[in-house]
């Protein structure tokens, strides 16, 4: 197998290709065990530091840019496509979102559309495709409505993604991820990105400011949920998928607050009072404007599953980032 994963520097892209050269091979379809002959990590800001093993090799470039893009996916068979412009970033720079989050992702599916054999390709969408007004309770079958020019670049990219697939050009599917939270490393310019960083950042001794009301509902999923989601989704077989290449994924659904109180109960009030409220109203209407109730009855019957709750996200941020062990105070 060739696999290209497009946004391959960050922190998920990272992950995945660490599991992927751990197993070594992609079981496809349920029974079709293929070793893993190279993975193309696909981003601008990649380093050589990332090719550690042989099977890796790095492309630096630009989704915009045909030439490159060609040459990443010359005789791929599987594609994850997590490069994005985030959602704070694609409303403040219109050009910038739509060059890479929908003329990039065009761009993408030309080139796959030109190799042989139907690639099979995810696409990792998210609930930003939908804005008020809008249901309580998001099911599988809600259209979308977005309110933001990045959940409109999403919804039109999860059609493109669908149409390419009913056309036989590429075997796809599109996944609307919840928000996710822990991530590690450092803020980035999503309006979500404090959902993260309040339990990230007080955990590694540092302040973190929450721009919402403690009020506010969230709809999340761990990195561990998320990146076991991106590998069911490219290992499910076309049949079992069908005609509809939409899959809305499971999450856990709670205030700030109550992640707050989480954090306060699994670490102490002194970790959790490092996080400082400052309110900002557009932070607050862009995420006001996402569903935070969702029912992915689909994704469950296809094998997909959520997490438990908020505490065993905290816990598995500590393990699987922290070694294990709390900071001192």
């Amino acid at each position: 197998m060739r696999i290209l994963i497009t946004g391959g520097a960050g922190f998920i892209g990272r992950k995945l290709t660490e599991r992927l050269l751990a197993a070594g091979a992609v079981t496809l379809d349920g029974d079709r065990r293929e070793p893993i002959e190279q993975i193309t990590l696909l981003d601008p800001y990649a380093d050589e530091t990332a090719a550690h093993d042989p099977r890796v090799r790095i492309l630096r470039g630009s989704l915009s840019d045909p030439g490159t893009i060609s040459k990443a996916v010359q005789g791929v068979d599987l594609v994850w496509h997590l490069a994005a412009i985030v959602s704070s970033e694609a409303e403040a720079d219109f050009d910038l979102g739509m060059n890479v989050n929908l003329h990039g992702l065009l761009t993408l599916l030309e080139a796959l559309r030109r190799e042989p054999g139907r690639p099979r390709l995810v696409y990792t969408s998210g609930f930003a495709v939908f804005g008020r007004p809008m249901p309580d309770i998001i099911t599988d079958h809600v259209i979308p409505t977005p309110q933001s020019s990045y959940g409109m670049q999403k919804a039109v990219g999860e059609l493109l993604v669908s149409d390419y697939s009913r056309r036989g050009f590429i075997d796809g599917r599109a996944v609307r991820l919840p928000t996710i939270s822990v991530r590690p490393g450092k803020p980035n310019k999503a309006a979500s990105t404090f959902v993260s960083s309040i339990i990230r950042e007080p955990l590694a001794g540092q302040e973190a400011v929450c721009p919402v009301k403690p009020e506010t509902l969230v709809y999340i999923l761990s990195p561990r949920r998320a990146l076991d989601a991106l590998e069911r989704a490219m290992t499910l077989s076309d049949a079992s998928i069908g005609p509809i290449r939409i899959i809305p994924l499971p999450g856990i659904t709670l205030s700030v607050g109550d992640m707050v109180s989480a954090l306060e109960k699994r670490a102490g009030d002194r970790i959790a009072a490092r996080i400082r409220w400052e309110f900002d109203p557009e932070i607050q209407r862009i995420v006001e404007s996402w569903p935070s109730t969702v029912k992915a009855e689909r994704a469950l019957e296809l094998g997909f599953a959520g997490d438990r709750d908020f505490a065993s996200i905290i816990d598995a941020h500590i393990e699987d980032e922290l070694n294990g062990v709390l900071p001192p105070l």
